[in-house]
């Protein structure tokens, strides 16, 4: 394992779920932190530098790629973990929805890379990792918007890699199945949900991506599958 402390990340979705087990995963291993989300929360973590980010504001996410920066010195790791997601039949479902979908996942996803790949590059020891989703390789039914959201991510990675690294740049995706978070809550998810007891936690997922980040620089890991033992692989 490489060892992360010193190393400096911004995070993307950081106020809670996933993206808030990651960051706490990272403080503990001593990576400073920026941590980007809607409502800007710091989760607490001394130190760590918290602004209030949409990833569709691309002028948010360069603010906060300047300002960890400026705070720690450089940018070396990237976990773009911003999405949303919903459930249900795609004839029955609110375009507007789907579009925010396709606008958080898919163009939230180029607007962190455009703002912070600058700074990635100046790094020796610069990782880009994404957070998709089994979604986005299996195509479950009930899930055509957020599934075609998330295929865009992976396609998107994949041919990013070609580009960066040769460039010391690691690129790697993580593609989660079921996670036990309010995640889609409301938007065809609901709290007493019989699945959820199936799922993996939040933390579980986490140390998934912080394997990642770990590898020997000799190494990447480009894609990389994790599904709770009650979930079918094949959808």
């Amino acid at each position: 394992m490489t060892s992360l402390e010193g190393r400096t990340a911004l995070v993307t979705g950081a106020s809670r779920g996933l993206g808030a087990a990651i960051a706490r995963d990272l403080d503990a291993l001593g990576v400073n932190l920026a941590l980007a989300s809607r409502s800007g929360d710091d989760l607490g973590i001394e130190g760590a530098l918290a602004q209030p980010c949409d990833v569709r504001d691309a002028a948010a996410l360069e603010a906060i790629t300047a300002a960890a920066v400026e705070r720690f010195g450089g940018l070396d790791i990237v976990v773009a973990n911003a999405g949303v997601g919903g459930y249900g039949d795609f004839i029955e479902g609110d375009p507007a929805f789907d579009e925010e979908i396709i606008d958080v996942n898919v163009k939230g996803l180029l607007n962190t890379v455009r703002a912070t790949l600058p700074a990635l590059r100046e790094s020796d020891s610069a990782d880009l990792l994404n957070v998709s989703s089994i979604a986005g390789q299996r195509a479950p039914e009930g899930e055509a918007v957020y599934a075609a959201a998330k295929h865009a991510q992976v396609g998107f990675m994949r041919s990013l890699d070609h580009e960066l690294w040769q460039l010391g740049v690691r690129c790697s995706i993580v593609c989660p199945g079921g996670i036990a978070t309010d995640f889609a809550m409301g938007t065809g998810r609901t709290p007493d949900d019989p699945d959820l007891e199936n799922f993996m936690s939040a933390e579980e997922v986490a140390e998934a991506v912080v394997y990642a980040l770990q590898r020997p620089r000799t190494q990447r890991v480009l894609e990389m599958n994790v599904l709770p033992m009650a979930e079918d692989s094949m959808g």
